[in-house]
């Protein structure tokens, strides 16, 4: 029988010979996820031995990250705001990044809008990474997914049960506000919330292998200039927000300017843009007149 110290070793001159940028931290990754243990535990007990079985799919594990299939989709999970979220193919892994999204909407909830309770639609839910945070952290709030992908209302919903928030959270299947269908709900909501996709079209195939290859353009091709449904969504927000209530996306670092001048277009105020930890654009939000 192999050791766990023997499977690390050639694991990671296997990923190396591929050019993998972490190529030791992703396979104690795989070998942990298989193992069921922590990271620590590696260096606690080197030289424990390793089933044959759990040997067998630690390769296929190496192999598929060898083809640079996203190490999230091999393991199906990824962290976000502290919370585990599964995720497969067909659904976009949730990125730090996002998570400044989320942060923002918690802190003018809680300036301007606790102790009441507040109603939130996210739009193009995907792993439910943004709607299950927000039901998580805002305790009074009333939530509305929606997505026109089957899979991603199918992982978002097993991530929300996952999370214990599903009683907080109506999924509804649809593009963008049709999802909604002949309800009711004008001026229903205190936040918009979206990450929708936001890349060129022309741009989308130029991407990095372990994106363009795995992860769902779907999710990705925001039209001809990368900004179709930040237009869509903004048009229809206004009638779906209350008055002074909020509409915020993530966007990309180059996007800031264009979208200061659509919500302005669409006479939110008190625009803003907000950047990343690395001083780039990453998020927008606006106030409904």
């Amino acid at each position: 029988m192999v050791t766990i110290k023997e499977l690390i070793v050639k694991g990671t001159e296997r990923l190396n010979k591929v050019d993998i940028d972490t190529p030791k931290l992703d396979t104690e990754v795989l070998l942990s996820n298989l193992l069921k243990v922590e990271r620590i535990y590696f260096h606690m007990y080197p030289e424990k031995e390793v089933s044959e079985e759990i040997e067998a799919e630690f390769w296929d594990s190496i192999e598929k990250r060898e083809k640079l299939m996203p190490v999230q989709y091999i393991v199906n999970k990824q962290e976000f705001m502290g919370l585990d979220f599964k995720v497969e193919e067909g659904v976009l892994i949730p990125r730090g990044d996002t998570e400044i999204l989320v942060e923002k909407t918690i802190d003018i909830y809680d300036k301007e809008f606790s102790p009441n309770s507040v109603n939130i639609m996210d739009i193009g839910t995907g792993s439910g990474a943004i709607v299950v945070s927000l039901a998580k952290y805002i305790n009074k709030s009333n939530l509305t997914a929606i997505d026109v992908s089957s899979k991603a209302l199918e992982i978002a919903k097993e991530n929300a049960d996952n999370n214990k928030v599903e009683n907080k959270i109506r999924f509804l299947q649809g593009s963008l506000f049709d999802a909604i269908g002949g309800k009711d709900e004008y001026k229903a909501y205190d936040f918009i919330v979206s990450n929708p996709p936001y890349i060129p079209k022309d741009v989308v195939d130029t991407l990095s292998p372990v994106v363009k290859d795995y992860e769902p353009h779907l999710a990705l091709d925001g039209g001809k200039d990368g900004l179709d449904f930040y237009r869509a969504i903004t048009k229809g927000a206004k009638d779906y927000l209350k008055d002074g209530g909020y509409l915020l996306f993530e966007i990309g670092y180059d996007q800031g300017e264009d979208l200061i001048k659509i919500l302005k277009y669409n006479e939110f105020r008190n625009v803003k843009v907000l950047k990343d930890l690395a001083g780039l654009d990453r998020v927008v939000l606006g106030v409904k007149q």
